[in-house]
């Protein structure tokens, strides 16, 4: 049940972060929207730069065998955030020495801080198994940061009103999980340098492929905006926001519950045939939702954008709109599913090089496709499109670096359900109720055989 409600705080979080993004959409003027949807993704972008590698240290090395590894891995982790608070303030001095206003510089760099010890906060609670407060301190993570984000778009309908709510709801999430935190984890923790150097090893490559990965969004929307402008390129930002919320939902929720279980069998004999069935299982467990929640996505595309998107990004959003899932799609396997077994093995050059290869063809390939097609929003949706579908392509060599047992019919009904969704998608397109109620039921019908198999291994 535990794991259960982990699942739960990850919908409900996905769902209140979709709702938000639509309402400050529809609150802000175009110009303003494309100012906050770079300064979150700047935000997120600068956490991963200076956390993600204690976060990845965190996920393959805490707690550790026994309360004493616990403890030094706990101090050390303790030690190695603070000395990147620090980094994390030099950058935001660098970024005000290169021109932008001080006091979003402060606040970025505040964000940041936040956004990354969360994710190290809750990571920990996940790998202690502690996964009833991880639930609690995830959903209420997600519901301060909307309610001081809602309150400042109210309060003004302008970048700085929202920036000032967004600081709010992140300040009240660090109270609040100090007061929760004091005195649950045990023994007094203390710094182990043998530690570090593993982290150091192992976090700051796989977090250098974060970075790397994150660069391809922002790649993107830069490109959007250099090529259509402020206000060409609000429907595109919004949908690159929203289009992945899905996936990342979907991925995230399968790596937290089940990745720990993935990583205490391999480190026990990763020859086992238990261990070599989880693994399998976790890969189906991924490509299966993620085309299930593909295909639910398209089916659901006209509806939702004619009573969800402002009416002056609809046409620009609905024309991209499939284009920018299916780059949500191969992404998020490329990320989550392809590195893994090189996330296990620890082979760091393999994780770097296929986070540095899946953000420079997605690039490349809108650059391209602008060249070759011309300077729309379209083109560079394609472009971007066919370099995420080569990565993906490309990396599936990494799945062979660990024997695993997949089992097919999963796989099976769920890329029949993608492309059951995408047909009626195209052939109803003019009736969005049509087109949605359909493509669900197809969805739902193809998908039904493997369906309740795959819920009893997520919840395993």
């Amino acid at each position: 049940m535990a794991k259960i409600a982990a699942l739960g705080a990850y919908v409900y979080q996905a769902v209140l972060a979709l709702g938000l993004l639509l309402v400050v959409s529809n609150r802000l003027p175009s110009a303003e929207f494309t100012a906050y949807s770079l300064f979150v993704s700047i935000v997120q972008f600068t956490a991963i730069a200076c956390f993600e590698w204690i976060r990845f240290a965190c996920s393959r090395f805490y707690p550790g065998p026994d309360a004493q590894s616990e403890a030094s891995e706990r101090g050390t982790i303790a030690y190695e955030f603070l000395a990147c608070c620090g980094f994390c303030g030099l950058g935001a001095l660098i970024a005000w020495l290169c021109g932008v206003p001080a006091p979003v510089a402060g606040l970025g760099a505040v964000a940041a801080v936040v956004q990354g010890g969360s994710e190290i906060h809750l990571t920990m609670l996940r790998f202690r198994h502690a996964f009833r407060l991880f639930s609690w301190m995830q959903a209420l993570r997600a519901s301060l940061m909307a309610a001081g984000t809602l309150a400042g778009a109210w309060a003004g309908p302008d970048f700085a009103h929202v920036l000032a709510g967004m600081i709010a709801g992140y300040l009240a999430y660090v109270f609040v999980a100090v007061l929760v935190s004091r005195g649950g984890f045990g023994a007094p923790m203390r710094r182990s340098r043998e530690a570090m150097r593993k982290h150091l090893a192992y976090g700051g490559i796989s977090a250098g492929a974060s970075v790397a990965a994150m660069l391809a969004p922002l790649g993107l929307k830069a490109i959007f905006t250099a090529v259509l402008g402020g206000q060409g390129a609000a429907a595109p930002l919004l949908a690159l926001d929203l289009l992945q919320r899905p996936f990342v939902l979907i991925v995230s929720a399968i790596y937290a519950i089940r990745y720990p279980t993935l990583v205490q069998l391999f480190d026990r004999d990763s020859g086992s045939g238990a261990f070599r069935r989880e693994l399998g299982r976790y890969y189906v467990l991924l490509a299966g939702f993620s085309m299930m929640g593909a295909a639910a996505v398209l089916s659901l595309l006209a509806f939702a954008t004619a009573l969800l998107i402002a009416p002056d990004l609809r046409a620009s959003f609905l024309r991209i709109a499939p284009l920018i899932t299916l780059t949500a799609l191969a992404r998020a396997l490329v990320q989550t599913l392809l590195p893994t077994a090189a996330h296990l093995q620890r082979r760091l050059a393999a994780i770097a090089l296929l986070a540095v290869f899946d953000s420079a063809l997605m690039c490349l390939g809108a650059l391209v496709a602008t060249g070759l097609l011309g300077a729309s929003d379209v083109a560079i949706s394609a472009g971007a499109t066919v370099g995420a579908l080569i990565a993906l392509a490309g990396g599936l060599v990494l799945l062979r670096l660990l024997p695993f047992e997949l089992p097919r019919l999963p796989l099976v009904s769920a890329l029949l359900a993608l492309v059951a969704a995408w047909v009626v998608s195209i052939w109803l397109g003019g009736n969005a109720v049509m087109a949605a109620v359909a493509g669900l039921a197809a969805t739902l019908l193809i998908s039904l055989p493997a369906l309740p198999r795959m819920l009893r291994w997520l919840a395993h």
